[in-house]
């Protein structure tokens, strides 16, 4: 019997693949970088090993990989969290990609290379690597640091500016040229496409995941997800963009919804298993040859990474106001490139507007940065004491002055407000109309072709789906605080009628827009005026109808947020307590991160702690692993502890569990008057540093704050509700003011 030889390629490169990724592991360096190697060993320039032999097999299985890692990135990002984040991050992150490709570009001319390898150029180097990033931080420890957030933030950013560069590269590589208005339209087309595939998603896909909540299993939930992303992933070809664009649509679409751990978890295996063929791919595509010929590109390009990025993101940050130590840890956090240029490089080479030379040099500099990154994240406190010796006294003032005044500064005015609200309302509820008006008109029509009347039902029933969406865009208020107080005031009270106007204005041209694609310009202002009557009079209505699309919407849209508060409303420390159990080598938790354990989830208990051997990890993180011996600190209510510790005593084949006392407790004081801590936030109070423990809720005047936020000040008769050493709390909870 023949063997094929992709089976046999697949068998060279996941063999190739698991050995060199154990060695990396057992060097503790990124996989990522072992996949490359092996990719390099199996791959046509390395002669003393196997080589893969159908190249181009191999490469829709690359394809695919690159479609699940956009996915599954998807997945990890939040459109909500960037919301919340604010300009500031935007910022700091357009700094850093725009600063960069800019000398990525230049660079690129510098050494002459053509307008195409410059921009690409530009584009590899602007993309910082998320992978690398987040296992840098865990292996150095420092992931509660508040730098790592920021840094996080900046991440997610950065994923959405390399979709909409990727789809700006896209355009220019068609038409070999920076035309402006051609990229204007590009771009509106991507906006649109995102608000609606979003809006559509976010409104239809937690409905029929509710619907089908009693069927979907994970082999179900599996072949549904990836069905939905195929899907996208075709409707993003057909508009115009990159499958990657689809994949990671469909995956923030379905980051918003309550089954999104569940998809993540079930999606690993798949990310691994192609992710890994996708690597291996970049290294087979790697000519050592081509590397030594363009070493001083690497090198130069190394450095725009090292030196430049670093530079760029520190000034961003102390832009947005960030103190001069977060803004070095941050910008120094983001010196190496990932995933996502090896993805434009690949872009390049598909369309065949790149040089050959462009490929190698991007992934040696990829190499080279990651293995630079830890020591950049260290290198932070020396650049930091360097920078404050040598920078003047009044410049360290300023930016301390500036960094002060910049935390106060939150106030936005009310006609602001109102006006963005205004401009958000009018963007989103115009792709809805248009979207509507040409479906109807390009794919409902066609089937009452036969009837006489086909154009009037066709008007008829466009008019009645878009009524709702009309009356939003015309009377929707948004802020009704902001709007009021506009209009008790004079001030903007002029102005407020112009943008009321301009609403309903824009709503009439859409109206028009629709008669005149069905019949004529003269019978669009005649149906302009009848239809304008008609939504009036019914417009209570219609205001009832669009109120219930907008709550489901609405509901849709918080559902897993409200979801993870009520899973949390039993979990408070006024309602648990703290138990701690030892797990053994038999243990069905042992080697899984807490995802993929899913004890919350299952059991409704929060793992507190952590103890293993002389290290303590408090409250951590969901890609923490559990190991034998560890002792578990938990905290849930009577009946969950219960149901937990049978499941234990059923699974882990007759292992005692814990019952010693823990030095990890959860308790509470009250501040009385004579307390150091009155008038202190947490953050400058140092409790945590004092009682190697975690604030967990304040109780105040009756009202009880679960997590409350580093900057909230104590207060007398404040109870607290703290995780941490036993000792140590009472010894904080007795500090008095010295007399």
């Amino acid at each position: 019997m023949h063997l094929p030889h992709l089976i046999i390629d697949l068998a060279l490169i996941l063999a190739g693949a698991s050995i060199i990724g154990i060695i990396f592991k057992f060097l503790k360096q990124p996989v990522v970088l072992g996949y490359i190697i092996a990719g390099i060993i199996v791959g046509p320039y390395f002669k003393f090993f196997p080589t893969v032999i159908e190249l181009d097999s191999i490469k829709i299985w690359a394809d695919i990989g690159v479609i699940i890692l956009l996915f599954n990135l998807g997945l990890e990002f939040s459109f909500k969290k960037l919301i919340k984040e604010g300009l500031r991050v935007v910022i700091i992150a357009l700094f850093g990609v725009i600063l960069t490709l800019i000398s990525g570009f230049c660079l690129g001319k510098l050494m002459g290379w053509n307008n195409m390898d410059s921009i690409f150029m530009g584009g590899i180097l602007s993309i910082a690597s998320t992978t690398i990033i987040i296992r840098a931080f865990d292996e150095l420890g420092v992931k509660t640091q508040k730098f790592t957030n920021i840094v996080t933030s900046v991440l997610i950013v950065e994923d959405l500016v390399a979709v909409i560069l990727m789809v700006i590269l896209s355009t220019i590589s068609i038409s070999r040229e920076f035309q402006g208005i051609e990229l204007f339209f590009s771009v509106s087309k991507l906006i649109f496409f995102l608000i609606l595939w979003f809006v559509l998603g976010i409104f239809f896909l937690p409905t029929i995941l509710k619907l089908l909540k009693p069927i979907l299993n994970e082999e179900i939930l599996l072949l549904l997800s990836l069905a939905l992303c195929f899907a996208v992933v075709i409707m993003a070809l057909n508009a115009g963009f990159s499958p990657a664009f689809g994949a990671f649509i469909m995956g923030s679409i379905l980051a918003e919804t309550t089954k999104a751990e569940r998809i993540e978890h079930i999606i690993s295996p798949l990310k691994n298993l192609f992710g890994a063929v996708f690597f291996v791919s970049v290294g087979m595509l790697l000519n050592p040859e081509m590397i030594i010929q363009n070493i001083f590109p690497i090198i130069f390009s190394a450095l725009v990474l090292l030196l430049g990025k670093p530079l760029y993101i520190t000034i961003g940050s102390l832009v947005t106001g960030q103190p001069l130590k977060i803004s070095i840890q941050t910008g120094l956090s983001l010196s190496q490139i990932g995933e996502f240029s090896f993805i434009i490089a690949s872009l390049g080479l598909s369309l065949n507007v790149t040089s050959n030379f462009l490929y190698p040099v991007a992934v040696a500099v990829s190499v080279l940065t990651t293995f630079t990154t830890p020591y950049m994240i260290k290198l932070s406190n020396p650049v930091l004491k360097l920078t404050e010796k040598l920078l003047p006294l009044k410049w360290k003032e300023t930016i301390s002055s500036y960094s002060m005044s910049a935390e106060k500064i939150n106030h936005v005015s009310e006609w602001r407000k109102l006006v963005r609200s205004a401009i958000i309302n009018s963007i989103i509820f115009s792709v809805i109309i248009v979207t509507i008006i040409l479906f109807n008109i390009n794919i409902i029509q066609p089937y009452f072709w036969e009837f006489k009347w086909s154009r009037i039902i066709t008007a008829i029933l466009t008019i009645i789906f878009i009524s709702p969406f009309l009356w939003a865009l015309s009377f929707r208020k948004g802020d009704k605080i902001a709007y009021s107080k506009i209009w008790i005031s004079n001030e903007y009270r002029g102005p407020l009628i112009i943008l009321q106007i301009f609403r309903m204005l824009l709503s009439l041209f859409y109206i028009g827009f629709l008669f005149d694609r069905l019949f004529s310009t003269q019978i669009a202002l005649i149906g302009v005026t009848i239809t304008s009557f008609i939504l009036l009079l019914f417009s209570k209505k219609i205001q009832n109808i669009y109120s219930k699309i907008e709550d489901r919407f609405k509901f849709n849209l918080n559902e897993r947020e409200l979801n993870q508060k009520k899973e949390l409303k039993d979990l408070t420390p006024w309602d648990t307590h703290l138990s701690n159990f030892k797990l053994n080598a038999h243990s069905p938790f042992i080697g899984k991160t807490l995802l993929e354990s899913k004890i919350r989830e299952d059991f409704g208990v929060n793992i507190a702690a952590i103890e293993r051997e002389d290290l303590t990890i408090n409250v951590p993180s969901r890609f923490e692993r559990l190991y034998p011996q560890d002792i578990i600190s938990v905290i849930g209510t009577d009946e969950q502890l219960n149901k937990f510790r049978s499941f234990l005593s059923k699974n882990e084949k007759g292992s005692d569990l814990l019952q010693r006392k823990s030095e990890v407790k959860l308790l509470h004081f009250t501040i009385q008057l004579d307390s150091i801590l009155i008038g202190k936030t947490i953050k400058d109070s140092n409790i945590r540093e004092l009682s190697k423990g975690l604030v967990v809720g304040i109780e105040r005047s009756g009202k009880k704050i679960l997590n409350p936020e580093s900057d909230m000040v104590f207060l007398e008769n404040d109870l607290i509700w703290i995780v941490g050493n036993e000792k140590r709390i009472l010894i904080v909870s007795r500090e008095k003011h010295s007399k």
